[in-house]
């Protein structure tokens, strides 16, 4: 483990110089006596090349799609070109601001207003806000959309949404923000909605169904048409979590076969790197008959003029942010597509299923796999057979995926399957890089059954060895004590 930059302190050293103080109010003539520090800051006192040194030193420690195969299950982990973090960088973009006049700012307007077309064009719908920060703030857009569709129809007795039980944690999360009332039902034996049982728990007090298409389970859910009809015939509306929606790019635009509102991780289909929880970006499309209801200001054009359109305010649930969403995220998913076009959009979405069901193939005489039918851009495997018979856990596995210089996937969800590992390649990935992965998994499959000691001492040859992941989860202290 490298020295934390304290150690590396020498009295006296400095990598920075500050200019001399030529204001005349001094500080303690501004800060009342009760907020002012009774004793100096410790700060560690380095050259500015030990400062780099040392923060050089910690990233190489970190995991990242740069580094090596990211394949974590339902967050679309793929590699970002860097072209677009240089455009991002351009300083017309960055140094603008959202009290600008909208004369100074056409640009930015119109990037806003093209890729709200674009988002439309892909998914089918009638119209897409930019505005939710994340997927899951798409979530609770979407289903405030959905309560102001029923508030104005008054359907005030709708206080149920149902979902199913490989849905997103976020789904239940969302729907409970917002205040209604959830009904979870269980997946059929192939992994997909059980219809007679959504057939079973609808009625007049259901709002809305919400679903992951392709699922949890990296699996299509293909009754779509017949589970709209299911919650249409009660005036409800379908909402589709677009958290898979790297299955679908020009594939499947929902909004033309029964879904009425969705939300887009541009953040993990569109080209922004995710990696450590941000920055996000979870846009909203909905139909004809939900345009009103949208966040203002929406991004508008009039002639050849650009500007922020409020003129539906008195419908809309109202803004979901202070301004205008994370103009970052928008600026590289404008790019993503408009640099791939139709074909290169819709080949994305090919490679990231081929991939998927290649690894699928190649492992599924070594892992059981639940649902091995076929999947689209991910799928789940189950150690649940490793844990029976040789005391080793999915746990175990993913610890020993890092030694071989790879992230592990997604473990223990969803739910539903047993010691899951829930693997997505993206399209990104080389075939060279998925047969490496696939032999480090078979060998880890042949480790489990001859050296299960090692799997469970996993990992040795990384900076941090086996942690108490139970006791950090309960007893986190992220606190550096600087005495």
């Amino acid at each position: 483990m490298p020295k934390n930059i304290f150690e590396k302190s020498s009295a006296g050293r400095i990598g920075y110089n500050i200019p001399k103080n030529d204001v005349s109010k001094t500080i303690e003539s501004c800060i009342p006596e009760k907020y002012r520090r009774k004793e100096s800051l410790r700060f560690p006192e380095v050259s500015e090349l030990d400062a780099m040194r040392h923060f050089i030193e910690l990233s190489n420690m970190n995991h990242c799609i740069e580094k090596g195969f990211y394949p974590l299950g339902s967050c679309t982990m793929k590699y970002n070109p860097k072209i677009h973090e240089t455009l991002v960088r351009n300083c017309g973009f960055m140094n603008i601001h959202p009290l600008q006049d909208q004369k100074t700012v056409q640009g930015a307007i119109e990037v806003m207003y093209e890729l709200q077309k674009d988002l439309a064009e892909i998914s089918g719908f009638a119209g897409v806000t930019l505005q939710p920060a994340a997927g899951a703030q798409g979530e609770f857009t979407g289903l405030k959309i959905i309560q102001a569709y029923h508030q104005a129809k008054g359907n005030t007795h709708k206080t149920k949404i149902i979902l199913p039980d490989s849905s997103h944690g976020t789904n239940p999360a969302s729907a409970a923000l917002v205040g209604y009332d959830t009904v979870q039902i269980k997946s059929d034996d192939k992994g997909r909605v059980d219809v007679e049982a959504l057939r079973a728990v609808v009625d007049d007090d259901v709002a809305g169904f919400m679903i992951t298409n392709p699922n949890t389970l990296g699996i299509f859910e293909d009754h779509y048409a017949e589970i709209a009809e299911i919650i249409h015939s009660v005036d409800g509306l379908v909402y589709l979590d677009g958290a898979n929606f790297n299955a679908l790019l020009g594939i499947v635009r929902p909004g033309q076969v029964g879904f009425d509102v969705m939300h887009f991780n541009i953040h993990k289909t569109f080209s922004t790197p995710h990696g450590g929880g941000g920055p996000g970006s979870g846009p909203v499309g909905v139909t004809e008959a939900l345009l009103p209801y949208l966040p203002y200001p929406m991004a508008n054009k009039e002639g050849d003029k650009y500007f922020l359109d409020e003129s539906h305010k008195e419908t809309s649930i109202g803004k979901v942010q202070t301004f205008y969403g994370n103009f970052g995220v928008y600026l590289r998913a404008y790019m993503y597509i408009k640099m791939l076009g139709n074909e290169g959009v819709r080949r994305a979405s090919e490679n990231a299923i081929i991939n998927a069901n290649y690894i699928l193939e190649k492992l599924k005489d070594h892992y059981h796999v639940p649902y091995p039918e076929g999947c689209l851009h991910e799928f789940v495997a189950s150690g649940s057979e490793f844990k029976d018979k040789y005391g080793v856990k999915t746990l175990d596995i993913a610890k020993r995926l890092l030694d071989m210089g790879y992230h592990a996937p997604t473990v223990y969800f969803p739910l539903i399957v047993p010691e899951a590992l829930m693997i997505e390649p993206t399209e990104t990935e080389s075939k060279e890089t998925l047969d490496e992965f696939i032999e480090a998994m078979i060998t880890i499959a042949e480790e489990a059954k001859s050296d299960s000691d090692k799997l469970r001492s996993a990992p040795q040859n990384t900076p941090v060895k086996r942690v108490d992941d139970v006791r950090a989860a309960r007893q986190l202290d992220i606190k550096f004590d600087l005495e």
